[in-house]
């Protein structure tokens, strides 16, 4: 049976007409993006059997890649590329909403979007978050990307672009793509470097963050670091 011969007020697109989004299960929510099933599967059927293959957590599937999406039958090329677009989209729009100027108020929402805006780059990337007199967001700006294991970082660069945006402090976060978030010889010693340069020009280095995966950024503040 398919999605369109059960009960009007059982299908998962009339649900959300009715009641809303959030009325509905994870599954059906998925099933209305994926719309069509394949034989002997409804779309709903194939949902479950999506979110099933991430042991039903949706920030893994959120995070799996194309070969882990088509590895599911009945999820093809394009269906898995339609998904990542979704969760794409849904990405950036949280990104432009934290990124607003009062957003990033506390260390637990800079770290939220720090994990939101790092944790999937294949690559190393360095991001800077300028902030004014009053800690107010100026700019986040990504500085530099590299390879899977290295990026490099230039102080001379880093110093230009605080002066540009007249920055009176600055937050520092990168990635590491291997999952490892414990600082390497060379991060602190970038630290300790930036944090000098910086100080040149009165900008203050509030924190550096390394983000890897989904656990909580590592702080070299909170280390003891800086």
């Amino acid at each position: 049976m398919t999605i369109s011969d059960w009960p009007a007020g059982e299908r998962p697109r009339e649900r959300l007409l009715a009641d809303g989004p959030a009325a509905l299960s994870d599954a059906e929510l998925l099933a209305i993006y994926l719309r069509v099933g394949v034989r002997g599967k409804s779309a709903v059927d194939l949902a479950r059997d999506l979110l099933t293959r991430f042991n039903g957590k949706l920030s893994a599937l959120v995070e799996a890649s194309l070969d882990e999406l088509t590895s599911v039958p009945g999820i093809g090329l394009a269906k898995a590329a339609q998904l990542k677009a979704s969760f794409e989209l849904a990405r950036r729009a949280l990104s432009q909403e934290w990124t607003a100027r009062d957003a990033l108020a506390s260390p637990g929402q800079v770290r939220d979007w720090l994990r939101l805006r790092l944790a999937t780059r294949p690559q190393e990337t360095f991001i800077a978050l300028w902030l004014d007199i009053r800690n107010h967001l100026l700019k986040a700006e990504e500085l530099f990307v590299g390879t899977l294991t290295h990026t490099s970082v230039y102080p001379r660069e880093v110093v230009k672009s605080a002066l540009a945006h007249n920055a009176a402090a600055v937050i520092l976060a990168h990635n590491h793509p291997s999952g490892v978030a414990e600082p390497s010889d060379s991060d602190k010693s970038l630290t300790r470097d930036l944090q000098a340069a910086l100080a040149l020009i009165d900008v203050q280095l509030l924190d550096h963050f390394i983000v890897a995966g989904h656990a909580p950024p590592l702080s070299f503040a909170e280390r003891g670091l800086l």
